[in-house]
Formats: structure tokens, sequence, C-alpha cells
């Protein structure tokens, strides 16, 4: 999630303080991803010495507002044009979980998968439910009546995209699962061959006759 470009986006709208870009950012996203507002002073204090934002005066209650610089739009410009690269795709927490469980002996991988497909069924009835009540016409969290249908589009596309994100998670999921069967599956007639090919590897004792002598017969 870029913060970064998020706050510049909402600065080219025209001059904001800390507190009004939190707001609006949550507004915009349906509070999705929530900010708190040492955040939104960290990444405008970054943005300001890369010179893509610069203090545009104070209000009588002293907040500072912020404006963006040339540099900043053309850098908000490049953003928007340049497609979110796959080269190197953000670290996801439960494909790590999942990859550390598979090796760590003693973790029940099934039970762990089983828990996340329950977890995940459920946020996606959520986000389910939060898009019929967008598609209905309630505006997004933290918005007033005076937002405009843009706000109400933009906390659309959000529900959906998290909507199909969920979704493939559970299809992956699915997936682990049946790949977890047919591991065990592998690993158990890897173990019958070995145990056969020892059990076709001792030696054969050779019997004795009657009078003690040995018997060359297997």
């Amino acid at each position: 999630m870029s913060i970064r470009h998020g706050l510049l986006a909402l600065l080219d709208q025209g001059p904001r303080y800390g507190y009004q870009l939190r707001a609006e950012f949550e507004a915009r996203t349906g509070s999705t991803w929530p900010l708190n507002v040492g955040q939104v002073y960290t990444t405008l204090g970054r943005l300001e010495r890369d010179g893509m934002v610069e203090p545009a005066g104070e209000d009588e209650e002293g907040h500072q507002f912020y404006a963006v610089t040339e540099r900043g739009r053309a850098e908000l410009r490049n953003w928007f044009d340049t497609p979110v690269p796959r080269t190197n795709p953000p670290r996801d927490e439960l494909a790590i979980k999942l990859a550390m469980a598979v090796t760590v002996p003693g973790v029940d991988v099934p039970a762990v998968v089983q828990a996340q497909r329950r977890h995940s069924i459920k946020a996606l009835q959520d986000y389910t439910r939060l898009k019929g009540r967008a598609l209905a016409g309630e505006r997004p969290p933290g918005t007033s009546p005076a937002e405009d249908a843009s706000s109400e589009l933009a906390w659309l596309l959000v529900l959906e995209q998290l909507i199909f994100q969920t979704e493939a998670e559970i299809r992956w999921l699915d997936h682990c699962e049946s790949r977890l069967v047919q591991h065990a599956e592998t690993q158990q007639a890897a173990a019958a061959r070995a145990a056969a090919r020892a059990g076709d590897e001792q030696p054969t004792r050779p019997r004795l006759r009657p009078g003690g002598r040995r018997s060359t017969r297997a």
C-alpha cells in the first residue's frame, strides 16, 4: 500500500493538514486501511525532504498545511502511468506461514489451512455484505453527505478488490489442502518402497540339516 502516493493524490486537490489527510484517505478506502496520524506526518516529512510537498501556512487553530510541488505532481503522474510491478511481489504472511509450517516438525499443517479457510470465508462474507450496502447507496465510513459519488465508487472498487483477493485466497487454500494430501500419499508410498527394499536385502540364514550340517538351499 503506497501511503506516499495516496497522500500526494489528496494534496493534488489542494493543501491539507495531517488530520484531514488521514480522514480523507480512510474515507476514499472505506477505512479498509486505517492510518494513524503519526504515519501521515512521518510520510509528509519524507515527502518534504524529497521536495515533493512544501509547507503552505497554518490556520487559526495552528494546523500546518502542506501543498504538493511540481516535483510531487510529476511523481504522482508517473505512479498513475506505471503498472504496479509484479517482479518483486509483496511478502504475504499466509504464504510465509504455510511455507514454514510444512518444514517444522510437529505442526498440524491441515489444521492451519482449515483455520485460515474459516477466517477467510467469514471475511469474504463481511466484504460481500459491505458491497451490498455500497450498491444500495450507503456512504463509506467516515464520509459526509457532501462527499461526491467518486468516494462511493472508490469504496466499491476497494471492496471488490478485497472480495476477489479473498476468493482467490480460499481457492489457493483448497489447492494447498489437496497438495498436502498428495504429498502425504507420496511420502507413504516412498516409505513402503523403502521398507520393501530393506526386506529384500535381509541376509538369508542357512538352515541346518539333520546332524548339524548346513543346507545350501535358501
